[in-house]
């Protein structure tokens, strides 16, 4: 146990669900979650070691809510435990459709959604949270192919992060993801290029005049393209510029300019305003304010 005991908390891994009442010594090492946090009644590790984490917290004026949705109560803990260490208020829920009434109750700043959720599976959870309301999402999953982080992404999920996965990556994470969707501290004017009129301090883009219904990593897609007009733009790039990561999965970046193009363009699979630079990565190329409106852009026609 001293030895346990002397096992820093950084080196606690999340890998989804564990039934403690089929948990042995084979079982475990086998490694759900490391031996720090096995659960009470475990046969190999019976007792249980409350590690607390050493975490950067944030300062009590800075405190937000995040909402945990999780069925697994073991993953919810210990999420929770760092996510508090840290200086955030917590919530949790145990299935889909009471994580939806806690998020109308609570609105929270951020949610921390699982993939595979009894009652209501967790990507129409997503789509419902980011239909209803501006609240960035971070999504858990045991699934890891290309596909499931696809089906996240175009659900709205602001990043993604597969199990097993580190708690304090995890933080990390909802930190960074909140740091992006903060209003800006001081306003700013809008910006005018093209056709396009971006007003950050009031978080709206408008095309020939008309506002564009964008999620907010959208909006923080299009602004930063906006500003860099005419410029070739790696995926790395934006993943660090918009994102604000030096690391991840850069189909989040595909994925984005996919649905971004869906919104902005006449026809998606020939864009005329984000463009591919073949072995480099995107091209926003603005037209004219005389260009077409978006009943055009929706018709495909010319008036």
């Amino acid at each position: 146990m001293a030895a346990a005991r002397a096992d820093s908390a950084e080196n606690v891994t999340v890998r989804g669900r564990i039934r403690p009442e089929r948990c042995g010594p084979d079982r475990c090492r086998s490694a759900h979650i490391s031996a720090v946090q096995r659960p009470q009644g475990c046969n190999a590790y019976p007792s249980r070691v409350n590690a607390t984490p050493e975490l950067d917290a944030v300062s009590p004026a800075e405190t937000r809510r995040i909402l945990v949705i999780d069925d697994d109560a073991t993953v919810s803990e210990i999420v929770g435990r760092y996510l508090s260490a840290a200086g955030f208020s917590v919530a949790i829920a145990p299935d889909g459709q009471s994580g939806l009434r806690q998020a109308e109750l609570l609105r929270p700043d951020l949610v921390i959604l699982d993939r595979m959720l009894p009652v209501l599976d967790g990507i129409e959870v997503c789509r419902r949270i980011k239909d209803g309301w501006a609240i960035p999402v971070i999504m858990l999953t045991a699934l890891d192919q290309e596909h499931d982080r696809i089906d996240g992404l175009e659900a709205g999920a602001d990043d993604y992060l597969a199990k097993p996965f580190s708690p304090r990556e995890l933080v990390l994470r909802v930190q960074s993801v909140l740091r992006r969707s903060a209003p800006p501290s001081v306003a700013a004017g809008p910006v005018v290029v093209g056709a396009f009129s971006v007003n950050v301090a009031a978080h709206e883009v408008l095309m020939h005049g008309e506002r564009l219904p964008l999620t907010a990593r959208e909006f923080d897609l299009l602004a930063y393209l906006v500003a860099h007009p005419h410029q070739a733009l790696s995926r790395e790039q934006l993943l660090k510029s918009v994102w604000g990561w030096d690391f991840g999965d850069l189909s989040t970046v595909t994925v984005h300019v996919r649905r971004l193009r869906e919104k902005i363009e006449v026809d998606s699979t020939t864009p005329r305003l984000l463009k591919t630079v073949w072995g480099v990565g995107y091209r926003f190329d603005p037209e004219p304010a005389t260009a077409l409106s978006t009943d055009q852009r929706s018709t495909g026609t010319l008036r």
